[in-house]
């Protein structure tokens, strides 16, 4: 018989463990994978992007945006930041807020494990859950392939379906289904965009070039309302579509269908540069004047695309000009769909969170069922947050199971 069993060893699940095992809580940390931490490790390019200095609740997608405020509010990105310095692991700060360990992912993940190991914390790896049952309230069975357990509190810290060989499962949700709990259409978060054929023909000689830029689209609020959401920062063509972080940071409000604008030159306005060469440059071809703004194939693509041929600027009338400025302030990529949960970093949708106390993260209908993590229907941007979450809605039902 245990206090706390934990499904889940990831970011959030470590966290609840570290939390309950303080207060003499005795826990059990059961998961599936043959290691600890396992997206934790290989998060950030291996350096695990740990937490953001700039953490709002306005940088979250949930059903119910009031839900996160809570426990972002009573763990706050400096808690992290001071545990990191206490366990004196080296870190820097990127563009936008972005933290980063100076060495590897490897020493949050070995941070972790020693506060729980510190606090009592027994984890069990390779140890898939079968099924589980609940007896009465905080009374639950759980049977799995190495042995059967019974608790108190049954915290769900599963994750989601994003980046299925790291070994991501919907056991959350199945479990949230088996107590009739709502979960939110489920699909791919922070994950590149593919193009269609024709376009990923014409742009996949592109690969690997990078440049800053801007990416929008529009949608609707609660509402119906129509807002515009936009993020400004580096654009990847890739051998499949289009990455880098603006697309990842716009893909979690992209839909299916919906129309993707692109701002490759958000820094000038190409019309009055446009009008100013024509003038003073009246012979210098269009190609010319756009490669000190650009790479070269880029622009070579860009034009070949719209059916543009390279003039000399006093070729082109006022009209046409302006056409030109719009293809690359308003460049409006033919989406095919995303890469989908494959190289996704997280999962949009999930539990409802109207279902479950924003305080403690237990389940409002069943005594001693807490769900947390990417499990819930939150979802945070590129940069740290969701890391953040995880450590937030961790700590919080850490307090109380």
């Amino acid at each position: 018989m245990w206090d706390v069993i934990i499904i889940g060893a990831g970011a959030s699940g470590l966290m609840c463990a570290i939390e309950a095992g303080k207060r003499g809580r005795k826990v059990l940390l059961l998961d599936h994978a043959k290691r600890a931490g396992q997206k934790i490790i290989m998060s950030g390019g291996g350096r695990c992007n740990f937490t953001n200095l700039y953490v709002e609740p306005g940088n979250f997608l949930c059903d119910n945006p009031h839900f996160v405020k809570s426990a972002l509010s009573r763990y706050t990105q400096w808690d992290f930041i001071a545990l990191v310095d206490k366990h004196k692991i080296s870190w820097h700060e990127r563009d936008h807020g972005q933290l980063f360990c100076d060495d590897s992912a490897k020493q949050i993940v070995q941070m972790l494990l020693d506060e729980a190991q510190q606090a009592g914390v027994k984890i069990q790896l390779q140890c898939e859950m079968l099924s589980h049952s609940q007896i009465a309230d905080n009374h639950f069975s759980v049977q799995s392939k190495q042995g059967n357990y019974q608790c108190h509190s049954l915290v769900v810290a599963s994750g989601g379906l994003s980046l299925p060989k790291m070994g991501a499962t919907p056991l959350a949700y199945k479990i949230a289904e088996q107590y009739l709990l709502p979960v939110k259409a489920t699909r791919a978060g922070l994950v590149p965009f593919t193009l269609q054929p024709a376009q990923k023909e014409l742009f996949t000689p592109l690969s690997g070039i990078s440049f800053p830029a801007t990416a929008s689209c529009e949608i609707k609020d609660k509402r119906n309302k129509i807002k515009k959401v936009s993020f400004s920062e580096a654009l990847l063509f890739t051998h499949r579509g289009l990455s880098g972080p603006v697309i990842l940071q716009i893909s979690n409000y992209w839909q299916a269908g919906e129309k993707l604008t692109l701002d490759l030159l958000p820094q000038i306005d190409l019309f009055t540069e446009l009008c100013n060469a024509q003038q003073d440059h009246s012979d210098q071809a269009l190609k010319t004047l756009l490669s000190q703004k650009l790479p070269k194939r880029v622009i070579e693509c860009l034009l070949t695309s719209a059916d543009i041929e390279s003039l000399p600027l006093k070729q082109y009338n006022e009209k046409q000009l302006q056409q030109i400025a719009d293809l690359f302030h308003c460049w409006s990529p033919q989406i095919n769909g995303t890469e989908g949960y494959r190289t996704a970093e997280v999962t949009l949708g999930g539990i409802d969170t109207d279902t479950i106390s924003s305080k403690t993260m237990q389940c409002k209908s069943v005594v001693g069922l807490y769900f947390i993590g990417e499990a819930l229907d939150v979802t945070g941007w590129l940069g740290g947050f969701n890391f953040q979450w995880a450590w937030a809605s961790g700590w919080a039902a850490g307090q109380v199971v």
